[in-house]
């Protein structure tokens, strides 16, 4: 069992370095002025290969989770209320995932209208689903 949760933090760590990444490139690229197409061109490339490659990541860090849970039984039982809250965050984690494809995308057909400040507090939200999701996993609050 140890060995399939140090994988697992292994991937979930990977995942979040991803997450934290692929914001600070939609930064840049809001900052593109219009006459760096190439620089723009540069920035989606590195953000298309950054998915891909974050999106890799996330599925065994799920997978190796759904085994500790499942298989293991780690957060099954009474008195592991902690466990649904931080499947919330994992649901939470996985849909900031699919927004940061959906902001490529926008970025991708040049329909992104949000400036460089609001991708910056956008770039904030994965620290603190994963400072939720760790204070979870140790403390077990509940």
């Amino acid at each position: 069992m140890l060995w399939v949760k140090s994988f697992h933090i292994v991937f979930v760590a990977s995942w979040f370095a991803g997450l934290f990444y692929l914001p600070r490139i939609f930064v840049n690229l809001a900052m593109v002025p219009a006459d760096s197409p190439a620089e723009r061109a540069r920035l989606l490339l590195m953000a298309g290969k950054l998915l891909r490659f974050t999106t890799l990541l996330a599925v065994p860090a799920l997978a190796l989770g759904l085994v500790l849970w499942l298989y293991y039984g780690i957060g099954r039982g009474p008195g592991n209320g902690w466990m649904h809250a931080k499947l919330l965050v994992v649901a939470l984690v996985l849909g900031y995932h699919h927004a940061c494809a959906r902001q490529l995308g926008r970025f991708r057909r040049g329909q992104a209208t949000r400036g460089h400040v609001w991708y910056r507090w956008f770039n904030e939200l994965p620290v603190l689903l994963l400072i939720a999701a760790v204070v979870l996993a140790v403390v077990k609050p509940f």
